[in-house]
């Protein structure tokens, strides 16, 4: 199922159609994250959303911190072409793209300190060091007292509870219309095209990383959401 350009299942073009039926409660992410900023009682003067895909984040949460600017970098070209399409109405003092890059190789020279750092959906296609690394870059780039928030495709903590797991996130991409042998190749793609790790392994690794906080935001299905406060 692998496509030619970016590491998820569905082409840069017809992401935002497809996600939904691939996805359990995938607009929840977004509005959650959003409403844990809220609820931190942050103010975000800049937030760096890396992995952003098509933008369907920062669209969202202009329109709730209007006063925000926003970094955007994804490792796809052709994501961040969606991106910058879908928020063309806004100037670079808004919004700015970073070039093609993924998030353990971004530059903190070219990043202000950011008040919100979010990560939805991208990290679980590294490897172990990979991601530990992605990590330290969305702490260090925080103020303190800033907040990291991620979600991310999470492994069961036990070979029954992923194979059940996995038939269960096929049901629902089924009942969402995808034909069952397109659903059984996408979740084919568990540990060959993307690396999950469990709920427990998240919560260490971000722990060691050095927040001050680390708590778990979202769980459901074969996804959990995190957020963490330096």
């Amino acid at each position: 199922m692998k496509n030619i350009d970016n590491t998820t299942a569905h082409a840069s073009d017809e992401y935002d159609e497809k996600v939904r039926s691939t996805i359990p409660y995938y607009d929840c992410f977004h509005q959650e994250a959003i409403n844990i900023v809220k609820a931190a009682g942050i103010v975000p003067k800049v937030w760096l959303d890396t992995g952003c895909g098509t933008g369907t984040l920062v669209e969202k949460a202009l329109k709730v911190f209007p006063k925000t600017r926003y970094i955007l970098a994804d490792p796809s070209p052709p994501m961040l072409k969606q991106a910058k399409k879908k928020l063309s109405r806004y100037g670079p003092e808004r919004v700015c793209f970073l070039k093609a890059s993924t998030t353990q190789d971004l530059s903190l020279d070219d990043i202000p300190k950011c008040d919100v750092a979010t990560a939805i959906q991208s990290h679980h296609y590294s490897s172990k060091e990979e991601r530990a690394k992605a990590t330290r870059v969305c702490c260090e780039i925080l103020r303190p007292g800033g907040i990291y928030i991620t979600f991310e495709n999470i492994k069961p903590a036990t070979p029954e509870g992923i194979r059940i797991g996995k038939r269960c996130w096929k049901n629902f991409q089924e009942s969402c219309g995808k034909d069952p042998l397109e659903a059984e190749r996408h979740i084919e793609r568990f540990g060959v095209e993307y690396f999950p790790i469990t709920v427990e392994e998240h919560l260490s690794l971000l722990r060691k990383t050095g927040f001050s906080v680390v708590e778990i935001l979202w769980h459901s299905h074969m996804q959990a959401g995190f957020y963490c406060i330096k």
